[in-house]
């Protein structure tokens, strides 16, 4: 279960968002961001030619110099209220988070069994390597490790979900994070993070962007935006000599003055994505957490939305993992009702998915219930990895069902002969994806229980959805081939690997590494760890081990190993967003060349007024109109930064024709039309 999304514009949120602003006037905050610095630098400078006005030694009217410095003044403001805003969601979101570090107390076991004598300690005094009993309705003092028990924990905390889940020592669910609470029995967890190193302690720090870096994508974008900037001052610095020798050659005029040169230059430089920038990052990982998926790094989140291959596990992520009995296929000879009658004997004990479904399956098909076990002088046989097989002996009869191979030894060993139609209808029940379990009563084979793993309703149209991005989608399994086979035709994916091993997967990654693509996948077990740590986008199950978790640079919270496709489209959104927002500002300058250059050397060259296509009133309101409209074009597109572009399954080469289309011809045409308006309005108001 996601968290509830934040509204774009929290009333809550608007004035802390506002005060940072103010904070963030700090130069050296400035400084981070080079293109707002550069406007930054500018906003001092008039404020400065503002006061040399005020005592009547001004280059223009000391209005216009003060209305040119207010508005550069709100372009800073304006920059930093988003990055505020962004930072302030995030923020909020790890409000819940923090909430649950305080106060907790732990019960440091002296040895580390169950029933050891026991020291009551802050659990901030808690190391790493310590060892802790929790008991039921007890808050998990620390990120750790079940050694002994097994108990449910409510990590709502963390998760957002209510259900409980089960931890317990061994296997791939011993994993616990500090802040969940014990519901029921006890476990002996040995802690894995020091105080201020925890999960959740991480956790808090990224997501309120204390720890966030630039990506390199956003590093390179940066360097862009400081080359043009760049040119853009050369360009402006020029204009002044360029002026006087005008106003010398054509006897009309004067030259142009520093507070207008300030004024194009920052209408000319990308200052719409240089103030956005950073709060598309920042709401990248805010979406992110919004999924239950802590991003470890702002790399991680960028990565995702750059992935060409996507290495999916079967159970659990393509199929719905629990296998249901759908069919029994009695070999030739045999009635089905005899069939069902002994399979159900054989499952009555087993408390797994697939042993219940045969129990029900055989009630619906034969209302086969209500057996007296006890009369029955029933013995069961729990399934091991050894013999691979499970059943009931009754009154000394053993009845088993298990993998074809292994109830065939069992067949062989007790003298009993294999029915020749056996092997072909395990092979045609492979062949169809599902799992075949041999039926054996004594000596005699009496047929097969189908076990169909179930694909997930809409996989299929989520992968032909990434494929249309340009995305491969490999699916890998330890079933066998054919099953393999099946599946991977049924749910619709690009390639598959059967009987993998944890050396396959890490093998297989770098394969696709050599060939220059990045590759996602999502592990929660120990053997996973490899090659999450190989793998560009790698997201851990929060239930799987400590291991998986360090492993991985995002955690999915929800232990959802679907979630990896929703990752990719919160990657791809945050990129589109970026590519959209970075062509839109640079398309925007058009018409500001169109309201400032005629305005600046009109008074030389009165042909210029040719160029007037927007009917501006007068020079100075020109020049104002282009600085004002600078400004609160950035107030207008903090929503669509914060929230992202909409998402669409498309090719790069399709996602580019639509950002020029939208956002390029959207960038030239929205302006000519504002800065109108604006000039419209201070003429009407007689303010220019």
């Amino acid at each position: 279960m996601s968290r509830k999304a934040l509204p774009l514009l929290e009333p809550a949120l608007l004035a802390p968002a506002l005060g940072d602003s103010i904070r963030k006037l700090d130069p050296r905050v400035q400084f981070r961001n080079p293109v707002m610095f550069v406007v930054y630098v500018g906003s001092v400078l008039t404020t400065a030619l503002w006061l040399q006005a005020l005592g009547g030694h001004g280059e223009a009217p000391a209005g216009f110099i003060a209305a040119v410095a207010v508005w550069l003044w709100f372009t800073v403001l304006f920059a930093n209220f988003a990055e505020a805003l962004a930072e302030g969601r995030s923020k909020a979101q790890a409000a819940s988070l923090r909430s649950t570090k305080g106060g907790t107390m732990a019960k440091k076991l002296r040895e580390p069994k169950y029933g050891a004598p026991w020291n009551l300690v802050d659990a901030d005094a808690l190391r790493r390597g310590d060892v802790v009993v929790v008991q039921a309705h007890e808050v998990i003092p620390c990120d750790g490790e079940v050694v002994e028990g097994a108990a449910t924990v409510d990590e709502s905390a963390i998760t957002g979900e209510s259900a409980p889940v089960i931890r317990e020592s061994g296997g791939d669910f011993a994993s616990v994070t500090g802040g969940t609470t014990v519901l029921s029995d006890w476990i002996v967890v040995r802690c894995t993070a020091d105080p201020g190193d925890s999960f959740l302690d991480r956790m808090i720090a990224l997501v309120e962007g204390a720890k966030r870096r630039k990506t390199p994508n956003e590093i390179a974008l940066t360097i862009l935006l400081i080359a043009l900037t760049l040119i853009m001052l050369m360009a402006t610095v020029t204009l002044l000599p360029y002026s006087m020798y005008a106003t010398r050659a054509t006897g009309h005029g004067h030259p142009v003055g520093i507070t207008v040169l300030v004024a194009l230059l920052v209408c000319l430089i990308p200052t719409t994505i240089g103030a956005l920038l950073s709060a598309i990052g920042v709401a990248g990982m805010s979406r992110m957490l919004g999924a239950n998926v802590v991003a470890t790094s702002g790399r991680a989140v960028e990565a995702a939305g750059d992935i060409d291959v996507l290495l999916l596990d079967k159970t659990g992520t393509i199929t719905l993992g629990n296998r249901q009995a759908t069919a029994f296929i009695p070999v030739a000879g045999v009635d089905e009702r005899e069939l069902a009658d002994a399979a159900q004997l054989a499952s009555l004990a087993d408390e797994t998915p697939e042993g219940r479904s045969i129990v029900v399956l055989a009630k619906r098909r034969f209302n086969l219930r209500e057996r007296d076990l006890e009369s029955l002088r029933a013995v069961f046989v729990p399934f091991s990895a050894q013999t691979r097989m499970s059943g009931v002996d009754i009154a000394g009869r053993p009845v088993r069902k298990g993998a074809a191979g292994e109830v065939a030894s069992f067949i062989t060993e007790r003298g009993g002969l294999l029915p020749v139609d056996l092997q072909a209808r395990v092979d045609d029940v492979a062949r169809r994806g599902s799992t075949p379990l041999v039926v054996a009563d004594d000596a005699r084979v009496l047929g097969i229980v189908e076990l169909k793993d179930v694909v997930k309703d809409g996989i299929k149209e989520r992968f032909a959805q990434l494929r249309r991005m340009g995305i491969q989608t490999v699916m890998i399994t330890g079933d066998n081939r054919l099953t393999a086979a099946a599946i991977a035709a049924e749910a619709g994916v690009d390639e598959y690997r059967a009987e993998a091993t944890p050396e396959t997967k890490l093998a297989l990654i770098r394969k696709y590494q050599a060939e220059g693509r990045l590759v996602a996948m999502t592990g929660d077990g120990t053997n996973d760890a490899p090659a999450l740590a190989q793998a560009d986008v790698a997201v851990a199950m929060n239930s799987g081990t400590q291991a998986a978790r360090e492993a991985g640079n995002m955690v999915d919270l929800d232990s959802n190993p679907t979630k990896l496709i929703e990752v990719v489209e919160i990657g791809k959104q945050m990129l589109m967003t970026r590519g959209a927002l970075t062509t839109f500002s640079i398309a925007n300058d058009l018409a500001k060349y169109f309201a400032i250059i005629p305005a600046i050397f009109v008074a030389n060259y009165p042909q210029l007024r040719a160029l007037n296509v927007m009917h501006l009133a007068t020079p100075d309101s020109a020049i104002l109109s282009a600085v004002i409209f600078n400004a609160l074009i950035i107030v207008f597109l903090i929503p669509l930064a914060l929230k992202g572009v909409r998402f669409r399954p498309l090719s790069a080469a399709v996602l580019l024709r639509t950002n020029l289309l939208v956002y390029g011809v959207g960038g030239i045409v929205l302006p000519f039309i504002g800065i109108k308006a604006i000039d419209m309005l201070l003429v009407g108001l007689h303010l220019a």
